[in-house]
């Protein structure tokens, strides 16, 4: 098919070069708790095994397993976590994992494209790819109780998406997707 551009910026990726890039990076999550268990999205931020995801998504794991795109499975260690800016840092036992590249978050403008990319509610539409735009920059919204500072995309994201990239059009992680 033809290559779709989702921007006409210089040096901007079609949507199918996009996917091709940051795919590889992107990371299945499965938790085992006291309640049962929980999913969400990765990023692989190190070829060595650091991944970041949502500290919702791992909040209260006993256990916390990881899929790569190649269908590899890791066990995986909470290393950092940060409930406020729900963020947390995951690492598992691994080499040449395709690390993500990483944006400028201040170089955002609304009306930028983005796309997300994830597991929608779960790991059997996992690497589903949706696209839009940067909706606002800098959205204070009070999440359970805590303060947070987000940006805003009309891509549409599910549960399961928690913890995967928004990515630009140059295919660099600009930001974690948090919630819909």
């Amino acid at each position: 098919g033809t290559e779709t551009d989702p921007s006409d910026t210089a040096g901007a990726l079609s949507l199918q070069e996009i996917y091709s890039k940051v795919i590889p990076s992107v990371v299945s999550i499965s938790t085992t708790t006291a309640n049962g268990g929980a999913s969400g999205t990765g990023i692989v931020m190190s070829a060595d095994g650091y991944i970041i995801t949502n500290y919702h998504v791992v909040d209260g794991a006993q256990s916390v397993s990881v899929l790569t795109e190649d269908n590899q499975s890791y066990d995986a260690v909470i290393v950092g976590s940060d409930e406020t800016s729900d963020l947390a840092v995951l690492k598992v036992e691994a080499s040449g994992l395709t690390a993500a590249e990483f944006g400028d978050y201040d170089q955002l403008r609304v009306g930028d494209s983005v796309v997300a990319i994830g597991d929608p509610l779960g790991v059997q539409l996992r690497g589903t790819m949706t696209d839009g735009i940067i909706s606002a920059i800098n959205r204070d919204l009070t999440v359970n109780d805590r303060q947070m500072t987000l940006i805003q995309t009309n891509a549409a994201l599910n549960n399961g998406n928690s913890g995967g990239p928004l990515i630009n059009c140059y295919g660099q992680v600009i930001g974690i997707n948090t919630m819909k």
